[in-house]
């Protein structure tokens, strides 16, 4: 069900509304929008009385929400969602494209400076890395972990990058809430139902990846998992689906982004590394993905991709990047969107020395 508040409904009339709602033993999710503020209900396993609540100060209407993932839908909330993060022009959503570049894997210092400095000067605004990596042999590389966090949280000091890595379990959930500005749930945890719900209880960004044979419904049932626990901020990324094809190793489903934006408000950012597995692929997709109206790009960039430790063969040089970003910079006003190429940051104390855990640079 959904409670929809009139124009004019005051805080506190909204508060009241919310009241009601968890007094009837249900939980109340309310979700400003530009003019006006609805509020889902969860927790009900059938019809709400809507008599009582239409009678409220404030209500408009309440009516009936159809699809299963209700907090996700446009039916609750029709605008687009915009996420944004402190201290920075930086957002997600709306727009502005939002770039995401970085390597598949933290593998030193000195590498993921190298790289954070050139992906900036070209224009991106966030930092992926990867601190804790799923892999498929247990003897592969599997990331620096706490040391690779703290690397990034120089990179976001340094360059004005904000930064997304990955979240594994629930142990190294705690970590990048702690250390990052998004918390990145990949298409082997899709489901992981525990961890899309303590995910959901932090107050921090998602990004999540749709899983290797995710159907849409499926995705955005993932999706309000993270939602249904008060978490709203959420990000979709298709990254490829398995399908018979061997010429790349994906298949980017470029149909689900205006599929997504049909039926949800979230903003929704295309993965051409992982969605084909390679070098030569990774432009040309990028370019359809901004084409199609994807919110944003995520990409791997490293100066070195022969010697990476991790998926070398789908990493773009940092030239690669810088010619990337031309090209979707000239895509970008035909779909009406535009590519902040420059974030400015407010003056603030750095992330690290507020935590005590290194000064000036340099990491404890």
């Amino acid at each position: 069900m959904l409670v929809v508040m009139k124009t004019q409904a005051t805080p506190e009339e909204i508060r009241v509304v919310c009241e009601h709602i968890e007094k009837l033993g249900f939980r109340a999710h309310p979700l400003p929008g530009a003019q006006r503020t609805a509020i889902g209900i969860t927790g009900n396993q059938g019809e709400v009385d809507r008599g009582n609540l239409e009678e409220l100060s404030g209500v408009a209407e309440v009516i009936r929400v159809s699809k299963p993932y209700k907090l996700a839908s446009r039916d609750v909330k029709e605008e687009d969602t915009i996420i944004r993060f402190a201290g920075t022009d930086a957002t997600i959503g709306g727009r502005d494209l939002a770039i995401v570049a970085g390597p598949c894997s933290i593998e030193s210092r000195d590498q993921a400076f190298a790289i954070a400095e050139q992906v900036s000067a070209a224009g991106a605004q966030f930092f992926r890395g990867g601190a804790f990596k799923p892999r498929t042999s247990p003897y592969a590389f599997q990331g620096m972990g706490i040391e690779a966090l703290r690397i990034m949280a120089e990179i976001r000091d340094r360059f004005g990058l904000r930064i997304i890595t990955e979240a594994l379990d629930s142990e190294t959930l705690e970590l990048v809430a702690e250390w990052a500005d998004v918390i990145q749930i990949g298409a082997r945890n899709m489901q992981n139902f525990s961890l899309l719900k303590k995910a959901g209880r932090l107050r921090k960004p998602v990004l999540l990846k749709r899983g290797l044979s995710a159907t849409l419904e499926e995705f955005m049932m993932s999706a309000e998992y993270v939602m249904s626990e008060g978490n709203y901020e959420v990000i979709l990324c298709e990254r490829g689906v398995r399908t018979f094809s061997d010429h790349a190793r994906n298949t980017l489903d470029l149909s689900v982004i205006p599929a997504v934006q049909r039926v949800s408000h979230l903003p929704i950012l295309v993965d051409p590394s992982h969605g084909t597995g390679r070098r030569d692929s990774v432009l040309p997709m990028a370019r359809a993905g901004v084409a199609c109206g994807a919110d944003g790009i995520i990409v791997e960039v490293h100066h070195q991709p022969e010697n990476a430790l991790s998926d070398g063969p789908q990493s773009i040089y940092p030239a690669q990047f810088a010619q990337m970003m031309n090209e979707i910079e000239r895509i970008a006003p035909v779909v009406g969107r535009t590519l902040p190429r420059g974030i400015h940051l407010n003056v603030a104390p750095k992330y690290g020395e507020r935590l005590g855990l290194y000064d000036a640079g340099k990491a404890k």
